[in-house]
């Protein structure tokens, strides 16, 4: 299939993993703090309606699985996959027999309704990218909070569609339902570049049998820009953190990006204490506890002494981050991503006015109200995409044991 334009798309290396815009900071140090402050302030102007923004945004959708469809640069054959089709030895099904030899049960069935049900996309070339989010069984009439709702229920989210809507309409005619989010085009699998933005659903054929969108960001409700008083609180914000930038001296920010060891249990402790729903609300407490997590994470687990003596002299290595920089540069780093996350929460308040699904939680005393799972923040003119989520929120519910599952169900 060709594409009408790739104006409005970034090209970027495969879709296999995505950072959370706040860990740039850690990740590219000073140059990646700044770029950080640069998304915040070009999504402020993108939700006050600026038409020069250069930033685009998507939605996440907590659909599941991944998948993908496209067509075999090798044979020329339409194919459905799952997140193996960029293997060196790409797994990809092109008949129901494929699919059964690799997989079974739900999922099995789910993929056999795609290979037949996509096909009808008019796939020329090329390979698209999605969420799946429901097959026709897994459809449910249920009433939340008074209201009749069309609801699908693929992972933690539960989506709901006013049943007597245009779109519950559609979506009950629907054998499949997917949202497409990104494609990739190149002469092999192996070269294959990503390219995310918006449209991807005007190049693909409509069949009634499959209800589609993609993941571009729309704002359905007409209300989600920021007011002037938000303006002035979300811009004080942003100078603050660009301060507190400032304010670091940048060989300690620089370090941890350029020390990948210390780099991943940095990131590794900050996910503890994100999953717990602590954050990093005492940040001098946060770093003594980063110490001795690496400490006691990195203690010798060797047999001899030769290997213990090694093994201790890669603990002294990482931790001699802590005494060669400022404590107070150190601390400061967690104070400018705490800044940043507040900024970067006001955004996403805000982004989430502008849906048209209702989203819930499903527990055991019934139905909670929830935001989307976060959006991505693309830049169209130098390339990359971070996410833009309420990283606390959706770990509470990722990882809640209160919280019913699609596939618990």
């Amino acid at each position: 299939m060709k594409l009408k334009s790739l104006k409005g798309f970034i090209v970027e290396e495969k879709n296999t993993h995505m950072e959370h815009l706040e860990d740039l900071v850690f990740n590219e140090g000073t140059v990646g703090t700044q770029k950080a402050i640069n998304f915040i302030k070009d999504l402020r102007d993108m939700l006050a309606g600026h038409s020069k923004t250069k930033i685009s945004a998507t939605v996440k959708w907590d659909g599941a699985p991944a998948i993908f469809a496209g067509i075999d640069p090798r044979d020329g054959k339409f194919f459905i996959a799952k997140k193996g089709v960029f293997n060196k030895e790409p797994k990809i099904y092109k008949t129901a027999a494929e699919i059964d030899a690799d997989t079974d049960g739900d999922l099995a069935a789910k993929f056999k309704v795609a290979l037949t049900e996509f096909k009808k996309l008019g796939i020329k070339s090329g390979v698209y990218q999605g969420d799946l989010m429901f097959t026709k069984s897994d459809l449910k009439k249920q009433v939340i909070d008074g209201e009749s709702y069309i609801t699908f229920h693929p992972n933690t989210i539960v989506y709901a569609v006013p049943e007597n809507s245009d779109l519950a309409t559609k979506i009950k005619k629907a054998k499949i339902g997917v949202v497409w989010h990104t494609t990739y085009t190149g002469t092999s699998f192996e070269t294959m570049k990503a390219s995310f933005g918006k449209g991807i659903v005007e190049h693909l054929t409509a069949s009634p049998s499959i209800w589609m969108d993609d993941a571009t960001y729309k704002d359905y409700s007409g209300t989600a820009s920021f007011t002037a008083d938000e303006t002035v609180k979300l811009n004080s914000i942003i100078t603050a953190a660009q301060a507190k930038l400032n304010s670091i001296t940048p060989a300690a920010l620089n370090a941890i990006s350029q020390n990948e060891e210390l780099l991943i249990q940095i990131k590794t402790y900050n996910n503890t204490k994100i999953r717990s729903g602590e954050g990093f609300a005492n940040t001098k407490e946060h770093v003594k506890g980063l110490f001795d997590y690496i400490h006691a994470k990195l203690e010798p687990k060797q047999k001899t002494e030769k290997g213990k003596a090694a093994g201790e002299a890669k603990r002294k290595e990482i931790l001699k981050y802590f005494a060669e920089h400022k404590p107070s540069d150190v601390q400061a780093i967690f104070d400018l991503v705490n800044i940043l996350t507040d900024a970067k929460e006001m955004v996403v308040t805000k982004m989430n006015q502008a849906g048209h699904i209702s989203t819930f939680l499903k527990t055991a005393s019934g139905f909670k109200t929830t935001s989307v799972e976060g959006f991505v923040a693309i830049d169209r003119l130098k390339g990359g995409a971070v996410k833009v989520i309420n990283r606390m929120e959706f770990s509470r519910s990722n990882f809640s044991a209160d919280i019913i599952k699609g596939w618990q169900r």
